[in-house]
This record gives structure tokens, sequence and C-alpha cells, in this order.
């Protein structure tokens, strides 16, 4: 039997996090080729309105359902599968592989909002999990329950290559990041020991491993988890490791389009498999090209970024449109070879609507990316992507009372589609074996606050609109402090207060929404004649000083969206938006005996606003006219166009509030008359 020790052999002392130190999400803080730096992760706090909501139902029934669900061995097991491996009880691992990884991210999750709140109920549950961690780790670093477990019993046969396609390096990934966040948030070095002997160990790893088990492992959480290391710690193995997984990435025989290893990333301009896999990568790839600025990487992220946004993402920011398919360039056709794709980007313009996959870890994953694209760049369009899929596909992730979840998220549910999926179209406090979604979700939503503003060398960047406080310093340590009063989402009438400022001049980098025209900005009651450009920052640069007022009008028309005629599911169809927010139809909102696929829209009709409360979470909602189609579809696939119709009212309801209402059918895209 392997021997273990209560806590990993190298232990170290990090500098402590000090007030006044910036400690961001992702600290990019001394990345040099970086062009925006984040906040740190208590300096933004939500104060009304609806990002105020998300977070309250966060931090008051999310994460203690999620610290509860996956504390229940009945139904997760994951914290007793720790329990086994640290030996204190003897028993067999059980659940998905990942468990590891999605405790990570709760605690992802407790440690960002603890940032905010300061709890210290959240504070004594992270130190009893991490002094759970320690009895867990090997001593040379090494840390994995479906291993370990077995390891500890003697019945580990030889699953070195099996284990590294099973998630072991992704549960790493998300304990590293985790760490790095609970040390920000905290102070304490307790969680990032821990994280500092897996690093140790993956360096090593890496190092002597043969080709075949270097392969890069599934889900590579892990990319972006070394690169927080090596911020945090500044130890340049740490680099040269990330360096490394990027260099030996599509290397040997055996790569598949699905795990994006057929090919070197270096030759990669597609975005191509796994969609999952894909997002995390990119992200991994953006953090390595902000410490070493190797234009290849970024060379090659701007293409695959143009061909997600513009050829294979869905209107609401939801990525991986496939849920089982086969590469069409990974091999030849023969059956013999021919490999398999897995909740995948398909073909440029593949998007079918009622089978969309659109993992709710992908969706997260886009945000992951286009943030990190943003903090390269400074350019507004990443953003765009950030807010279409926070608002849109990564909410509808998650109920309204933050306590059930969505795997996959279509774009259309119909009860009359003859077969069930994998994944059901309701969510589910627990979905066994792809419970992934929601602790990710859990994190994202208590870490939103942290895109809100960039800080650069020239001043503020406005990200994301919402009621809250700014306190933060800009690169030379001055203070910047801002209110921010708005009802952002349902309108666009947004107020920035300045409390405090530099003395000098410094910029204050307004987002125009690419959705939005003829935006208006006045500055102490002057309308300003600067160009505003939609899906652009507007630099506004003065010597700000305390009370000088900011009022930015984004009008926010009822807009009927269409798709480029190349996808082929959405011909002759059109969806409905408003400002950020995606919108659908819901047969709750339907009379008794029809269906979905009975609306026909009336391109022609007003379109009102009105509040909803749906689940105690109020809405707005768009009132407008559709038709009836007349035509019954029993035992028939064709028949003569019928164009006999009758009026009817319709309602459409924000896509993220979708299925709180118990089962039904549901389609954002529908057909049109006019």
């Amino acid at each position: 039997m392997k021997k273990y020790s209560v806590s990993i052999i190298c232990l170290f002392m990090s500098a402590p996090v000090v007030l006044g130190q910036r400690a961001p999400l992702a600290d990019n803080t001394n990345s040099p080729y970086s062009k925006l730096k984040g906040v740190s992760l208590e300096d933004v706090i939500w104060t009304d309105g609806f990002w105020k909501e998300q977070f309250d139902i966060e931090t008051q029934n999310t994460i203690p359902y999620m610290w509860d669900l996956y504390h229940n061995d009945s139904i997760s097991h994951a914290y007793k599968n720790f329990q086994i491996a640290a030996g204190l009880m003897k028993d067999k691992h059980a659940g998905p592989s990942f468990h590891d990884g999605d405790f990570y991210k709760i605690m992802e999750g407790m440690a960002a909002a603890y940032a905010i709140t300061k709890d210290p109920v959240l504070d004594e549950q992270m130190d009893e999990a991490i002094a759970l961690f320690e009895k867990v780790q090997r001593a040379d670093g090494y840390i994995n329950t479906p291993v370990l477990i077995e390891e500890r019993w003697g019945t580990l046969g030889p699953e070195e290559l099996k284990r590294q396609l099973s998630f072991e390096k992704y549960n790493m990934g998300h304990l590293m990041t985790s760490a790095c966040i609970h040390y920000r948030a905290t102070g304490k070095t307790n969680f990032l020991n821990i994280a500092k002997g897996v690093a140790d160990y993956l360096y090593k790893f890496y190092k002597e491993a043969s080709p075949e088990l270097a392969r890069n492992a599934i889900c590579p959480s892990h990319y972006m988890g070394i690169i927080e290391m090596y911020r945090t710690l500044k130890e340049s193995r740490y680099l040269e490791l990330a360096n490394n997984l990027i260099d030996i990435r599509g290397r040997t025989d055996d790569g598949t389009d699905d795990n994006q290893d057929r090919i070197p990333f270096r030759q990669q301009t597609a975005a191509m498999g796994h969609a999952v896999r894909a997002n995390y990568l990119y992200a991994g790839v953006a953090d390595l090209y902000a410490e070493t600025g190797e234009e290849k990487l970024l060379e090659n992220l701007n293409l695959i970024w143009k061909d997600v946004v513009y050829r294979k993402m869905y209107i609401t920011g939801g990525c991986g449109s496939l849920y089982d398919g086969v590469s069409p360039d990974g091999t030849s056709y023969d059956p013999t070879y021919v490999q398999k794709t897995h909740q995948a980007y398909g073909r440029p313009f593949q998007l079918p609507n009622a089978t969309a996959h659109t993992e709710t870890c992908a969706n997260i994953g886009n945000v992951l990316w286009n943030w990190r694209m943003l903090q390269l760049t400074g350019e507004a369009k990443y953003t765009d992507v950030i807010e279409l899929a926070l608002y849109n596909s990564v909410l509808s992730g998650i109920s309204l009372d933050g306590t059930a979840f969505c795997y996959n998220n279509p774009l259309h549910v119909s009860k009359d589609l003859p077969f069930k999926q994998r994944w059901g179209n309701q969510r589910e406090g627990y979905i066994a074996w792809s419970n992934c979604c929601a602790p990710n979700v859990t994190r994202t939503l208590a870490q939103i606050q942290n895109y809100a503003y960039s800080i650069s060398a020239n001043g503020l960047y406005v990200n994301l609109y919402g009621s809250n406080h700014l306190k933060t310093k800009n690169e030379e340590g001055q203070t910047i402090e801002v209110e921010q009063i708005t009802n952002y989402p349902w309108d666009g009438n947004i107020v920035l207060r300045i409390i405090n400022a530099p003395k000098k001049s410094m910029s204050l980098f307004v987002r125009i929404p690419g959705w939005c025209e003829n935006a208006e900005i006045k500055i102490n009651g002057q309308l300003t004649d600067q160009e505003l450009p939609p899906g652009n920052y507007v630099d506004f640069s003065k010597k700000w000083k305390k009370g000088d007022r900011v009022e930015i009008r984004l009008p926010m028309p009822v807009n009927i969206m269409q798709a480029n005629p190349l996808v082929e599911e959405t011909k002759n169809q059109v969806a409905v938006k408003r400002g950020p927010i995606v919108y659908c139809v819901e047969s709750s909102d339907l009379g008794v005996g029809t269906g979905i696929n009975d609306i026909i829209l009336d391109v022609n009709t007003d379109f009102n606003l009105e509040k909803l409360k749906l689940n105690n979470k109020e809405v707005v909602v768009i009132k407008a006219k559709a038709f009836l189609a007349s035509s019954t579809w029993e035992e028939t696939l064709y028949q003569p166009l019928n164009l006999t119709t009758k009026q009817t009212d319709l309602t459409l309801i924000p896509y993220f509030s979708w299925g709180n209402r118990g089962e039904g059918e549901m389609t954002v895209w529908l057909p049109f008359y006019k």
C-alpha cells in the first residue's frame, strides 16, 4: 500500500494579499501582453437590480444548496470520495470521474462570494474542505480521488493512460484555479499549498512522461490553472509547463478533432470538436499569450473566434451544436478509422435548434475565452459576446430560484418530437453523471461583478451595466470610485456618478453595445457630440472630479432578428431580441390546445412591454400578435401550403427564464407573416 502524508512535503510561504494590492479573478496585473487588467475580487459590489438579485439568489440559495448536495452521499458522493481517499472510511469511488473538479468549482464560487460578503460560515466551510484535501493529497502532490481510492486500498490496475482521458488533469486544473481565487479572497495559503503540490507534480509528470502519456488530457482546465499558479507564485517552471502543454498538443498519432489534438494548436484555424474542451483550450491559450506574446497564438485565436462568432455560435451565445457526429476532417471515411465527435462544434452554419446541445459549461467557456480576449485587446466585440452569453445561454442553465440546472440548452422544445434525447429539457436539482454544469454556473454567477470593469494604463473601462459600487486602484495605485445606477437590461438608461478619481486626466471608456443604434451620452448634463459607434468603447478623457455625472442612454427597441440564410434550420424564421436579451415563446402562455409549432409571428404587430412575475422574479415580457396555423400533421410529412389562419395574442419571455413553470414547449425561432 502507498504511504501517504497528511500534507504535502514542500510547503511554502507566499506573500500575503494586502489591502490595496490588486487581486483580480484572473490575475493579469503583471501580464506584459494584456492591455487591460482586472479589478480585485472585492472591488465591485452589486447594489440593486438584475445582478444584485442574481447575486442574492447565489449566496442565499445556490451556494448552500450545492454545498449540501455535494455532501449528500446518497446523491453525489463527491465529498465522500475525498473522505474515502483520505482513509477516513473504506469504500469505493462512486459518481463520475470529474466529481473532484466539480467540488473545486463550488469552492471557487464560495471564495468569490466570500470576497464580497465576508461570511464567516463560508470561510469555515472552505477550511473544513481544505483540511480534508490535505489528507487526500499524495506526498508527490498528486490528488485525484478515482485513482487514490484504488491506490489506497491496493486495487489499482495499470490505468495510467485510462486516467489521462478520465478528467484527471481537468480536476487538477479546477483545483489550481479555485486555490488561487481562495488565496486572493482570504489571504490564506492553506489551499494554495495544495495547489503548489499539484503544479509541481504536473511539471515533473510532463517532463518525464512518454509521448503517449503526455498526450493532453480532456477538458484542459489545467491550462488556465497552471497560468494562474504562475501569476500567483511567480514560478517560472509553471510558465514553461504552460508553453509545453501547447507544444505537445497534436504530436501523437491518436489525436482527435473531438479533443482538439489531431493537429498541433499552431495549425488550428477553426473551432472543432467538443465545445467545452475547445473553449477551455482557447481560454488557456489566451492566458499563455498574455504572458509570452507569441503572435501565432493570438493569430490562431482570432481566426477561431471569427469561425465561432460568425459561423458556429447560437443567437443566445451558446456553443456546441451537435450531440454526436463524425469529424468530417479527422480521418478518411473508412468506418474502421472514422472519428466521432461528441457535444461538439459542427460544420459552419450547422445550428439545429431542437437538438442543439449547447452545454452550459461550453457557454461558460465562451465567457472565459472572450473575457481573456477582451483583456488582451480592449476590443468591445468580445464584451458583446460575454454579455450575450451571460444573459442568455449561461443564465438559462439555472432556475430562477437557483436550485435546478440545465445540462444542455436547446432553442426549441416540442412535445411532438417522437424521440427523447439523453438529457432532458427540464432543469434538475442533480443531473446524474452530467452535473458538471451546476457547479460551473454556481462559480460563474458568484463572479460576474469581476467582469463589470477593467483598468488600463489610461483609465477605466466600463464593460457591463448593472447597479453597482466600484472602488478600485489604477495602475499607479490611485483610487477610482464610481457608482453605477441603472435598471439594465430592462431599460438602457445608465448613470455613472464619480465619487473619487485621480487628480490628473483619466480616460473613461464607455461601451456602446453592438446591438445599440443612436446612443446618447451626457456629461454633467451636456450632450456630447462625440461619435458613439455600436460595438465600440468610446473614450471620454478629462480631469474627473467628485460629483461628475455621466448619463448613458442606450435605446432598446424590439428587434426582429434573422439568421444567415446558410443556417438551414432557421430559414424563413425570425427571433425576437431586445437589448442583450433573447426572447422565446413558451407553451404556458398559449391557449389550451395550441402548440408551439402552431405559432406564426405577425412582424407588423405592435410590440409592447409589460412586467411579469415569474417565480418571484420580475422580468420584462413582450406582448405581440401572432397567427395560428390551421394545418394538422398527424401521419403527414408533406402537404400543400395552407394560408388559412386566425390571429391570437402572443407573449414572449426572456429565454433565460423558460422552463420555470413546469414542463412544456418552447421556441426561440418562429415562422413569420407580414
